[in-house]
């Protein structure tokens, strides 16, 4: 046997890297037939033909304001002051809210497009994708809290922990790159609600978001210790240890999950420095993203980076708008927004346009939302800022299959609440879903003797929305 033939130098060598990469140079065992089956992240059939093969989704944390983006409502601009009496969850039993008057959206709405979509100044580069974009102007959610809504948002449950969407679709397709993860998160820092916006929680392990902080080296310790020889040493003892451990334990679901998640961290060794080595990106490219070259920070390099994940097959990537500019909650004053939708703005249409000159963007579906709206009230006309609103917001959809040049919903004419159409978060779980070929009814897990799915008993796809 191989590991008789190891001398003493090799097999302390090979113990070494046991404690770095074991399991993790099993890469010969896992392409066996006996493996073939179990391999979590072998890709899969969807339940029908579908519309993207890969997500990239943008997540605004914070609250960003429908009123002063995607939902334009002249009336609110013309009635500023004017007193209005509701029954809303941020203002209950609050001291200084007894009265509460309308608040005039700080930034100037125009039609773009063919389509004559309606988008605020604070976004002109997305506003010239508007013939690319399926624009919904009446999601709703469940929750006002940050943590609440933003757990909603991302696994369907606005109490408890479960797997996100990410998580779920990795589930249910698989990957393309036995090299990279399926599913991938980038994020400065952690939003509301930490890591369980990308945790597989009782899913199988191999299906979590990997999280990447984008720096000098996006994942710590991607460089190997030693050379490849030694390596394929290691590899060829270990991979008959595991083999015989797995062997004996043929009931245990999540052995082969484990052993797969460092078998991705073995191939990430080769494959991540190419991903993130952006020097062969040309200046026209770094230009379209507003990246500067050498730059290893900022929404562009979030987005240029998911651009090239998901070339390589990475299913579904999640950039987290995290950034040194802070977030959304502008309770303070509103004119944040326009400083951090300045740091997203052009970076995001570039993603668009430059999936767009690819052609992936016909089967790249890219969302964008937050996880609620902010009121069109506020205690005082003259207010800097406004409050959480969970009864309304807008969110959107390109590439992928939506349909381009699309507005669809809306909500009363101040902004206030659903009037037609509403998109609960459970909808919207469903719509990504189906147009990658997942049925959100059928793609279930049995945990704790019941089948658990994203959407829970809920959601309905929003087939106006789809080409």
């Amino acid at each position: 046997m191989l590991i008789r033939s190891l001398n003493r130098r090799g097999m302390l060598r090979s113990s070494i890297l046991g404690t770095m990469l074991f399991p993790g140079l099993v890469s010969e065992l896992l392409q066996s037939d006996a493996y073939a089956a179990d391999n979590p992240l072998a890709p899969k059939r969807p339940h029908f033909k579908p519309k993207a093969k890969r997500v990239i989704f943008l997540f605004m944390t914070g609250g960003v304001s429908h009123v002063d983006t995607f939902d334009h409502k002249p009336k609110l601009f013309n009635d500023v002051g004017r007193e209005v009496k509701l029954d809303h969850p941020e203002i209950k039993n609050r001291p200084g809210y007894e009265r509460i008057f309308l608040k005039r959206p700080q930034w100037d709405f125009k039609r773009y497009g063919q389509s004559g979509m309606e988008v605020s100044s604070l976004f002109p580069n997305v506003a010239g994708c508007a013939d690319d974009i399926a624009l919904i102007r009446s999601m709703h959610t469940d929750h006002s809290n940050h943590y609440n809504a933003t757990l909603g948002m991302h696994t369907g449950s606005f109490a408890f922990a479960r797997p996100s969407l990410g998580a779920w679709v990795s589930y249910g397709l698989g990957s393309e790159n036995r090299n990279l993860p399926s599913f991938v998160t980038i994020a400065p820092a952690q939003t509301y609600a930490g890591s369980q916006v990308y945790a597989s929680d009782f899913l199988p392990g191999a299906h979590q978001g990997t999280r990447i902080v984008p720096g000098p080296i996006p994942i710590a310790d991607i460089k190997p210790a030693v050379n490849r020889d030694d390596q394929r040493i290691a590899l060829n003892a270990l991979a008959r240890i595991n083999q015989r451990h797995a062997a004996e334990r043929a009931s245990d679901p999540q052995l082969a999950a484990r052993i797969q998640s460092f078998e991705t961290a073995f191939g990430m060794q080769m494959a991540v420095p190419d991903v993130f080595d952006f020097t062969k990106e040309s200046d026209a490219t770094h230009a379209l993203y507003g990246l500067k070259r050498g730059s290893t920070s900022g929404f562009g390099w979030q987005c240029l980076a998911a651009r090239r994940l998901v070339e390589r097959g990475v299913r579904f990537v999640e950039l987290i708008d995290t950034g040194s500019s802070g977030n959304w909650d502008s309770h303070g004053d509103m004119m944040d927004h326009e400083r951090l939708a300045r740091n997203v703005d052009k970076p995001i249409a570039g993603l668009l346009n430059d999936l767009k000159s690819r052609g992936m963007l016909d089967d790249t579906l890219v969302v964008w939302t937050t996880e609620f709206g902010r009121t069109p009230f506020n205690n005082t006309a003259d207010a800097r800022g406004r409050e959480h609103h969970s009864w309304a917001f807008s969110s959107w959809l390109a590439g992928g299959g939506a349909k381009p040049g699309t507005t669809y919903g809306s909500t009363d004419e101040y902004g206030m609440r659903v009037e037609t159409d509403g998109v609960h978060v459970h909808d919207f779980h469903a719509t990504i879903l189906h147009l990658m070929g997942l049925d959100h009814t059928r793609l279930t897990y049995r945990h704790s003797g019941r089948d658990y799915r994203l959407t829970d008993a809920y959601g309905d796809v929003v087939r106006k929305v789809i080409a």
